[in-house]
């Protein structure tokens, strides 16, 4: 595997990921403060799709709680973080559904989502380019990308690598900002936000 510029990506010792993804702290990281970046960025919609629910259903939470969302459908590929997400969220009622699916083939109709959520999901998909391209056909014209993300700058430190499993191929801000207006994904001015040396993104992407 090579990174962005082309270097061996670094090996993996022992994939820690789970316990990371599904940490108590990750989960309140992502509630009070990615969920709360993304509202003042403007994020909003009222039908709206999860990819990656995890094993806390975190961006179908943030969807109801912060976005404004009152129909949320949320995807994992892992059966088994389905279930968890489902009784973790089971308070939010009728609001969302959990779904067994995959974010590069969305079992959901062209134009009919308001806001696709990303919670640090899109690093993790080997074909992150097809999930894009996803995000975008199931958005409506108007409707919203909101993501928040780790990029290549992070995913690919040897640190990181050693003790968590990522596919090659990541991307940077650029990339991902470039591949989403290949798609019709636009993200206006004031609507992203770089931190931690451009490392750790947040977004919101307007479907042209």
């Amino acid at each position: 595997m090579t990174d962005l510029r082309g270097r061996a990506v670094p090996p993996t010792y022992v994939n820690a990921n789970r316990l990371w993804v599904d940490s108590r702290l990750r989960y309140e990281i992502g509630l009070r403060v990615e969920g709360a970046i993304l509202r003042r960025l403007g994020a909003r919609g009222s039908r709206a799709v999860e990819i990656g629910t995890g094993r806390r259903g975190l961006g179908a939470r943030v969807a109801v709680e912060c976005l404004g969302a009152t129909e949320v459908t949320a995807f994992d590929v892992h059966a088994a973080s389905v279930g968890r997400a489902r009784m973790r969220c089971a308070d939010l009622a009728d609001r969302v559904t959990f779904r067994v699916g995959d974010a590069t083939a969305l079992p959901v109709g062209d134009a009919s989502a308001d806001l696709v959520v990303d919670f640090h999901a899109l690093h993790h998909i080997v074909d992150w380019r097809a999930a894009v391209a996803e995000a975008a056909r199931v958005l409506r014209p108007g409707g919203q990308l909101a993501l928040t993300e780790m990029t290549a700058r992070f995913v690919d430190a040897p640190a990181l690598r050693a003790v968590s499993r990522h596919p090659a191929d990541r991307f940077s801000t650029d990339q991902l900002v470039a591949e989403l207006a290949a798609h019709g994904l636009e993200v206006p001015p004031g609507r992203l936000r770089r931190a931690a040396g451009d490392r750790w993104i947040q977004a919101v992407a307007t479907r042209a």
